[in-house]
């Protein structure tokens, strides 16, 4: 019997020195995306040395010194014991102790970013630490052993329990078989865990040696991270369009999947991005767009506010006798696509959905149950609330990394920012996705000119020069930004 077709692809497209998109598809559906600003310093997963800069009584949290520009946040939950001045006994009534009395200004602490710096808000930070591998994640300070709950088999859960309590990992040290550890021999798994050791023991080194405020450990990059995070025996092939990035990816492969380096591919077509290529780009205009279309006529519209993202459930031109019966079909493809939006939008916090309001009790569970159902593939942890009688269904969700809204957009200057409207950084990073496509191309002419508009021409010019002058390098011809011509 002929083997069965790998639906998944992983899609990997690199704008060099600027930054890196990461497609995951599956039925040349788009199912995850995300990217990363190389100018942009990512921080989370990173573990730094901090001290403790001020102590909020009233937010029980502290404001600790790590090293960037603003002060990180840590709340009295995220404190391990390990750091408390004094001994505290849970039993005394209190889950945790006052913070005054656990943290003191200047004391140094290892601390690790779980939330990113947003404009008005300082990281998230947490002293429970994690080190994530291919197949474990390693948590010092945390003594449990356990398994992904995404892993539902019983027989496999067992297997791998039994394989991590074999292991001798030292006092305070647990360990965590992840969603990738399905299926792996013994074999990877141990030199996971060595891998993981080795980390830890040089991060706890540099722990204790280095002066805060100090970086002490940084995560990886994001081509890294998606392979070492998503690859798993389901994707077929891994297409890349820089040659470098995939000489890393292969690398990776070649240790993890040794018989399967062809998986990895360059895509080497000069007149065609990625994304053409594979017909991704309908898709991933869709991302950055406010309104998605339903198949029965309906559409969502997503709105970002300062607390919260609200989702409206359009209906379209719903009419006739059988207005409930479309009313529920059109709420049920909703829910379904909704699940699907949050993960490629990577939407993070609070989410309130606008339903289209339903009478049937049995009907309003129904679309909950869809919805839970489409969150199920989502590697982001979420709590789904209950669907009211009014249509409307509250959820969190949490962020994995830069959502598309807050990397492309800013307030719009006419309205006071009640709108939003694309930055300037995007637009630009645009220009250059599309002048890097034009030189790439066979019939490129020499000089290349490109004529925007004057505000963009202008910031190309004085804040894109280093990047213009390596592409001129890279391909050996001279790049003119004009603007657009006046017409008449």
């Amino acid at each position: 019997m002929a083997p069965t077709k790998k639906r998944k692809k992983m899609f990997i497209s690199v704008l060099p020195g600027e930054q890196v998109e990461l497609i995951l598809a599956e039925d040349a559906k788009i199912t995850d995306y995300f990217i990363e600003m190389l100018h942009q310093a990512k921080t989370k997963g990173n573990i730094y040395k901090g001290t403790v800069n001020n102590i909020d009584t009233a937010l029980q949290a502290a404001f600790i010194n790590y090293g960037e520009a603003r002060n990180g946040f840590l709340q009295i939950d995220e404190v391990h014991p390990e750091y408390y001045l004094k001994e505290h006994n849970p039993d005394s009534g209190r889950k945790y102790p006052p913070l005054q009395k656990v943290l003191k200004n200047g004391q140094e602490l290892l601390v690790q970013v779980v939330k990113e710096p947003t404009v008005n808000k300082g990281a998230f930070l947490t002293t429970y630490l994690s080190l994530a591998g291919r197949f474990l994640v390693l948590t010092p300070g945390q003594d449990q052993l356990g398994v992904s709950r995404k892993i539902e088999d019983d027989e496999e859960r067992t297997r791998l329990k039994e394989i991590l309590r074999e292991q001798d990992l030292g006092e305070g040290i647990g360990l965590i078989a992840r969603t990738n550890s399905m299926g792996q021999s013994k074999t990877n798994l141990l030199k996971d865990l060595q891998y993981l050791k080795r980390l830890w023991k040089d991060v706890r080194k540099k722990g204790m040696t280095e002066q805060a405020p100090v970086l002490i450990y940084q995560e990886k990059e994001l081509a890294f991270r998606a392979v070492r995070d998503y690859l798993t025996s389901e994707v077929g092939e891994i297409w890349i369009d820089h040659p470098e990035t995939m000489e890393l990816v292969m690398e990776f492969v070649t240790l993890t999947f040794p018989r399967r380096q062809n998986m990895v591919k360059l895509h080497a077509d000069t007149d065609r991005t990625l994304w053409e290529r594979f017909n991704l780009e309908k898709q991933l205009q869709q991302i950055f767009g406010r309104e998605v279309l339903l198949p029965s006529g309906g559409r969502l519209v997503f709105d970002q506010t300062e607390a919260l993202m609200a989702v409206d459930v359009n209906s379209g031109k719903i009419s006739g006798s059988n207005f409930n019966e479309m009313v529920f079909k059109t709420n049920m493809e909703a829910a379904q696509e909704i699940g699907q939006q949050l993960r490629m939008r990577d939407v993070g916090g609070q989410i309130v959905i606008d339903f289209i309001e339903m009478r049937d009790p049995k009907h309003r569970r129904e679309v909950e149950k869809e919805l839970k159902s489409s969150l199920k593939a989502d590697r982001a942890r979420v709590d789904v609330g209950r669907l009211s009688k009014f249509g409307l269904l509250e959820m969190v969700r949490q962020r994995l990394g830069s959502s598309a809204l807050s990397i492309s957009s800013e307030p719009c200057p006419h309205c006071q920012g009640w709108g939003l409207q694309r930055n300037i950084e995007w637009r630009a990073l645009q220009v250059l996705k599309d002048i890097y496509r034009k030189l790439r191309s066979k019939n490129c002419p020499m000089p290349l000119e490109y004529r925007t508009e004057a505000e963009l021409a202008l910031y190309l010019l004085n804040h894109k020069r280093i990047m213009l002058k390596d592409l001129e390098d890279r391909f050996q011809n001279s790049i003119l930004v004009l603007t657009e011509k006046c017409p008449g």
